[in-house]
């Protein structure tokens, strides 16, 4: 950073599954940001751009903006990379990693995009379930049960949370950006800043449901402290707006119609998927 005193761990702590448990971190200066910072672990299957709404194409891109950010950590590449070639433990580092002692903007992003990269969290209870090395309870079982059940306006006894849609496969997210209700006045314009296709106005990245326990607050402003308040909010709290998600909004009417007994086992469920090992695995740690 501009004064040496903030790198990339400083808002995206091992221990909280490289997320920051502050609402919006505050860079060198004192400035406060505008979106919650979001957990940087199992990268390597994002697939949909960078930021809550995808404004860096790849992940070397979005590894240099927040250095260059003035709200963040407010230093110039230039001056990033002379304070590197005068520490030859790093000029020996880029000589072995890409042959040159040259250091490069580019060479920096390639090294930390490749050091995401290896952060990957696959040793949850939930992944040790899949393999048959652990049981779930009764709570998580039905939790994950209803995570997965669709919703069902019908039969309410047989509808579910349907969680699923929108956050599925293993790494428990989705490719696409959607208005997940959180704001009818549209006072983030979210993806609408990239592409400035209207349709795409307060829509944001779905993101992964690893490790939810320990990435509070959520959503993209961090206005929700705890998980029981986020499925309250897709019970009952949906704000309506032009672009709000479709799925979503089939629910609006009647809500998902949880239970306090459901809502318990749901967060049962969520905890299980995290990884404990990841927030302690010395690999991921400061070298310092």
């Amino acid at each position: 950073s501009g004064d040496n005193t903030m790198s990339c761990s400083s808002c995206h702590r091992q221990s909280h599954a490289f997320s920051d448990t502050a609402q919006f971190s505050t860079g060198i200066h004192g400035d406060v940001g505008h979106r919650q910072a979001m957990s940087a672990v199992n990268m390597l299957w994002n697939t949909n751009g960078y930021f809550w709404e995808g404004r860096a194409e790849k992940l070397r891109d979005q590894s240099l903006m927040p250095i260059q950010d003035p709200l963040e950590m407010d230093e110039s590449l230039e001056n990033v990379v002379e304070k590197l070639e005068q520490d030859t433990l790093y000029t020996n580092q880029f000589l072995r990693a890409f042959g040159t002692a040259e250091i490069t903007p580019h060479f920096i992003s390639l090294a930390l995009e490749q050091f995401m990269n290896s952060i990957v969290s696959y040793r949850s209870k939930y992944d040790k379930y899949l393999l048959g090395q652990a049981n779930l309870n009764e709570s998580e079982q039905r939790g994950m049960d209803l995570f997965f059940m669709e919703y069902n306006p019908f039969f309410p006894s047989q509808s579910g949370a349907d969680c699923g849609h929108c956050h599925s496969g293993k790494n428990f997210d989705s490719p696409t950006y959607m208005n997940n209700g959180t704001d009818s006045l549209n006072s983030d314009l979210g993806r609408y800043e990239v592409t400035g296709d209207s349709s795409d106005i307060g829509l944001m990245k779905t993101t992964t449901l690893r490790n939810i326990e320990l990435t509070f607050p959520y959503m993209h402003d961090g206005r929700f402290s705890t998980l029981r308040e986020v499925i309250n909010h897709y019970d009952h709290g949906l704000q309506n707006s032009s672009t709000l998600d479709q799925a979503l909004a089939m629910t609006a009417g009647t809500g998902l119609m949880l239970s306090e007994q459901d809502k318990d086992d749901l967060e049962a469920f969520l905890k299980t998927l995290t990884d404990l090992e990841l927030i302690s695995d010395e690999r991921y740690s400061s070298p310092f």
